[in-house]
């Protein structure tokens, strides 16, 4: 069930990735524009929350962040939904971007995610979990599929089975957290979220899992990028939500 746009907190989305894994093929613009199924990936990540109910968005910008800016402001968003820019600098690192954009976040909680993964996450469940616990953050965790097919062998090295590109046995971050101020007060200009931030959190017990078993796919190179197309080209896109 959609969130109350009332009541949903803003939605902080990192877009200061350079795409070096896809520069090859799209040398001229920042990661989030590049497009699945003919509209850029940031696009459908704001459209997972904002089906959801969500409605204030916050794009941090780095690498060629006017053309991020051009396009949230000549893009027709949905009924009332904003989506606004925040420059964080073309080389500052996660954590930095949400910090120098912590005066336009506000509020007690606040949602973050990457402008290259999409989900079929559940962003009310995530939210509920978040607020249930009551620590500082929340973060998604996935058990993405890997690359390649595993060899199963057994004691005496006797090769018993394969099993093509099974998911990881362990939980990695996916993005879509969720975090208290006292979370952001931890951040600093030069701070990596998925480094000292986070790990610091965990030391404190104030950061807890959302395990999500569903769809999950970042999008880090151009075969990530030619798989989601090739999902939203066959009306098979398990993040479309809306």
């Amino acid at each position: 069930m959609p969130l109350d746009p009332d009541t949903a907190p803003p939605v902080a989305i990192l877009c200061g990735g350079r795409g070096t894994r896809l520069r090859a093929d799209v040398p001229s613009i920042p990661k989030p524009l590049v497009e699945i199924g003919g509209r850029p990936i940031v696009w459908h990540v704001v459209q997972i929350y904002a089906s959801q109910g969500f409605r204030d968005f916050l794009l941090l910008t780095g690498y060629r962040g006017e053309l991020i800016e051009r396009f949230a402001a000549a893009e027709p968003w949905p009924a009332g939904v904003t989506v606004d820019c925040v420059e964080t600098g073309r080389d500052t690192p996660t954590g930095g971007r949400l910090a120098l954009a912590r005066d336009r976040l506000g509020g007690a909680t606040v949602c973050a995610t990457y402008a290259d993964g999409v989900a079929d996450i559940d962003l009310a469940a995530l939210l509920d979990h978040h607020r249930a616990h009551g620590a500082a953050a929340t973060m998604t965790v996935v058990r993405p599929e890997l690359q390649f097919g595993v060899t199963r062998i057994g004691d005496d090295g006797l090769v018993v089975g394969f099993e093509e590109k099974p998911r990881s046995r362990d939980w990695i971050n996916g993005g879509f957290l969720c975090l208290e101020q006292r979370a952001l007060d931890r951040l600093a200009p030069d701070s990596v979220l998925e480094r000292a931030p986070l790990a610091d959190l965990a030391a404190a017990g104030e950061l807890r899992a959302y395990r999500h078993g569903g769809f999950w796919e970042c999008m880090d190179t151009y075969k990530d990028a030619v798989a989601l197309n090739d999902l939203w080209e066959e009306g098979d896109a398990p993040w479309r939500r809306w």
